[in-house]
C-alpha cells in the first residue's frame, strides 16, 4: 500500500486522539475543582442551584441553600466552585469591584434630555395644543381636503345604524345546496 492511501486514515486516528485528549483534560479539571472545595465556599449545582459547602465527604457534599435548609449532593453534581465576589454578586446582590467615579447609566432617558427651551413651557404646551391630532378612523373620501365643514358634520345613531352596511355573514342551519 501507497502512503496517498493510508494518509487519511493517519489524520482520523490523530484528530480521534488529540480530542480524547481534550476531554479528559476538561474530566481532571472539573475532578480537581471539587477535590479542593473547602467549607464555606460558594457552589453551583448543574442544575443552576447555588448555595455555600457546609461540609465535604469522600463522594458527597452536603450544601446550606438558605438557613435551615441542608441538602446532600453527589460530588458529581456540582458544576462550579465560585470565587467569594462572584458568589455574593450572583446570590445576594453586592458589587465589591463598583468603582465610584466611573459614568452610571441612567434608568431612563429623563436625564439625558435637555430640560432647557426657548420658550416656556406653558407656551410650549399651548402650542402644542393648537396642532391637535386626530387618531380616530374616518373615511377619507366624506371630508373634504381643507378645513370647510362638511354638509352633515353630526350624524345620529340612527342614521349611523342605517347607513352601515350589514357585514355579518348569515347563519344557516348546515342545509345548504352546496355539496
Amino acid at each position: 500500500m501507497s502512503l496517498v492511501t493510508l494518509l487519511p486514515f493517519i489524520v482520523l486516528i490523530g484528530a480521534m486522539f488529540l480530542m480524547t485528549r481534550s476531554a479528559k483534560k476538561k474530566q481532571q479539571q472539573a475532578a480537581s475543582m471539587r477535590n479542593d472545595m473547602q467549607p464555606g465556599s460558594g457552589v453551583r449545582t448543574i442544575g443552576g442551584m447555588y448555595a455555600t459547602v457546609k461540609e465535604v465527604n469522600e463522594d458527597t457534599v452536603l450544601l446550606d441553600a438558605a438557613p435551615g435548609v441542608e441538602l446532600l449532593f453527589a460530588k458529581n453534581a456540582i458544576g462550579a466552585v465560585l470565587t467569594d465576589d462572584e458568589y455574593n454578586r450572583i446570590v445576594h446582590g453586592i458589587e465589591h469591584d463598583l468603582k465610584s467615579d466611573s459614568d452610571v447609566v441612567p434608568d431612563d432617558a429623563s436625564s439625558l434630555t435637555d430640560t432647557e427651551t426657548d420658550e416656556p413651557a406653558d407656551e410650549a404646551a399651548a402650542a402644542s395644543d393648537e396642532k391637535s391630532v386626530d387618531l380616530g378612523k374616518k373615511d377619507t373620501a366624506e371630508e373634504p381636503a381643507d378645513d370647510a365643514p362638511a354638509k352633515a358634520d353630526v350624524e345620529t345613531e340612527a342614521e349611523a345604524v342605517e347607513a352601515k352596511p350589514d357585514d355579518e355573514p348569515k347563519k344557516t342551519d348546515g342545509d345548504s345546496g352546496a355539496k
